[in-house]
């Protein structure tokens, strides 16, 4: 129903008369920036007597990138490309306060490449103001990684794993303007409605240490194929050049 909605808005916008700042030929060459994040933490916890308090260390830093590439079919109305890119690391590890030895280990990375197609439609102008409707999708590939320990008792699990077959699809529909800062640059700000799926295998060995003497004891491979849908709400904040076509 949502994106029923969002479709009839866009093509309503076709029949509304847009301002003369763009014109058929025009080019819309710009990036949004989906995110850019870094976190780290610090967190304390303990267990009743005898046991001693734990302490675990994490951080993670990320970002995706959205650069797009359209053309004017008319004064209002933008179809285009994107590419999209996107990479997140993140890592922790626990320690025992009594005598500093790290005990639980994880260390990942998270890397999508892809591309797809929009098409934004502009509504009469008001001042620098340009609301617009738009509606794109895009698909790709992913890969991961990660490895780490942890302990069992006396007993060391380390592993290590990786990705593969990994693909995604994303589409969605969103509202928003492009505030012009002058007659060929703007600011994009947009909220919208994004649906996400994606499937990967994970290949992961772990090798076990019993008593943690130095010696694989034991060696263990599990291969699960994941599927993950998701539907959300996007913030997004871009930036647009704006080149003028032959005449």
């Amino acid at each position: 129903m949502q994106l029923k909605f969002f479709v009839f808005i866009l093509s309503l916008g076709s029949f509304i008369i847009s301002n003369a700042q763009f014109q058929k030929g025009d080019r819309m060459v710009g990036a949004s920036i989906g995110a850019i994040s870094y976190n780290s933490g610090k967190t304390d916890y303990s267990y009743p007597p005898p046991t001693t308090g734990f302490t675990r260390n994490s951080s993670s830093y990320g970002i995706s990138l959205t650069p797009n590439y359209g053309w004017f079919i008319s004064n209002s109305t933008v179809i285009g490309g994107i590419f999209n890119l996107g990479y997140t690391h993140s890592e922790y590890f626990d320690e025992d306060e009594a005598n500093g030895n790290t005990f639980n280990k994880d260390e990942s990375n998270n890397f999508n490449i892809g591309a797809g197609a929009f098409v934004r439609n502009y509504f009469k102008s008001s001042g620098k103001f340009y609301p617009f409707a738009q509606v794109g999708f895009n698909l790709g590939v992913s890969s991961a990684d990660s490895r780490g320990y942890f302990f069992k008792g006396v007993d060391k699990y380390s592993y290590d794993g990786k990705s593969s077959g990994g693909f995604f699809a994303n589409a969605g529909v969103a509202l928003g303007f492009t505030k012009l800062l002058s007659r060929h640059t703007g600011l994009d700000f947009s909220i919208g409605y994004n649906f996400s799926h994606s499937k990967t295998t994970f290949k992961t060995t772990t090798q076990i240490d019993l008593t943690n003497n130095g010696t694989v004891d034991q060696t263990n491979v599990s291969e699960p194929t994941q599927k993950f849908s998701n539907h959300g709400v996007a913030l997004s904040v871009g930036f647009q050049v704006f080149l003028e076509g032959k005449k």
